[in-house]
């Protein structure tokens, strides 16, 4: 018996079916795959996010290790109403969380962090949801009691953040300390190693209480509004984020959490639901 040749058009049929067979299976499981993780997460729903565990009140591990503050709370509400619900937070050094978030190690970087031009060079952010007050703290001993009595002082700033940019710009007379963390800082400040830090208003209260420390300057800083860093390209994610926290913001959930977390401090206007943005007010602080 024969065997039938077939035509070079056969052929041609044949490898053209071939490949429409396989694009086919790969447009499906490209949809499949967007569908299942339209964030473009390391882990569909499950958001990784790189954090502070020393900085009350924004980011910080309780007692049983878990994070809480404001920002945490904050940013789990937001999550929610993008529909992730499994929010991992994991503590970082501030110096390098942006490009841990920028290379693919988190999902979102979230600490106070305040959106400067230098730090879009490196991440998207989200909308800004604070903006605040920078404080110098230092003993009572110290004989520091404002800006002018820093020349020729030992002060602390923690690397990579507002405080740092701010002290090298502004505090030229001094002699600045970089330090991984705030508690880390406290400690050489109780120590005599540095003579004072430079960090923000709501982070010095809770040092001020808890080691009698006082401030010798708390310097407002509105430039620098902090939001939620994400990769560059996950647009998807930035938006749903941006909706999260405006719907946050409209409710009341922002205003609630900000209360809970910042007892008496001024209440910045913009966050507040659209009906209540009439009163004046002064922001609050950002890293």
């Amino acid at each position: 018996m024969k065997k039938k040749n077939l035509r070079p058009a056969g052929i041609a049929a044949a490898a053209l079916a071939a490949v429409l067979a396989l694009s086919g299976c790969g447009s499906t499981s490209a949809a499949s795959s967007t569908e299942n993780n339209p964030y473009g997460l390391i882990q569909p729903g499950t958001i990784r996010v790189a954090s502070l565990g020393d900085s009350k009140p924004y980011t910080f591990a309780d007692a049983s290790g878990n994070f809480t503050g404001f920002d945490v709370e904050l940013f789990k509400d937001v999550a929610h109403r993008a529909g992730v619900d499994n929010v991992v937070f994991t503590g970082q050094d501030f110096s390098g969380l942006l490009a841990a978030v920028a290379n693919g190690q988190f999902d979102a970087g979230v600490a106070a962090i305040g959106i400067t031009d230098k730090r879009k060079e490196t991440v998207d952010f989200s909308d800004g949801y604070l903006a605040g007050y920078l404080t110098v703290i230092t003993t009572k001993t110290s004989g520091i009691t404002n800006v002018d009595g820093l020349a020729g002082k030992r002060l602390g700033v923690v690397q990579g953040t507002l405080q740092e940019a701010y002290a090298v710009k502004n505090f030229t007379s001094a002699s600045l300390v970089r330090f991984p963390d705030n508690n880390t800082a406290i400690a050489a400040v109780n120590s005599g190693t540095v003579d004072a830090h430079f960090l923000d208003y709501e982070a010095a209260k809770a040092y001020e209480d808890q080691h009698g420390l006082v401030s010798a300057a708390d310097i407002p800083s509105f430039d620098a509004p902090a939001g939620f860093a994400v990769a560059k390209g996950k647009t998807a994610f930035k938006e749903a984020l941006n909706k999260g926290l405006a719907a946050a913001m409209e409710d009341g959930t922002w205003k609630k959490l900000y209360q809970k977390w910042f007892p008496g401090s001024p209440m910045p206007k913009q966050y507040l639901p659209k009906a209540e943005q009439t009163a004046s007010a002064s922001p609050a602080p950002s890293k």
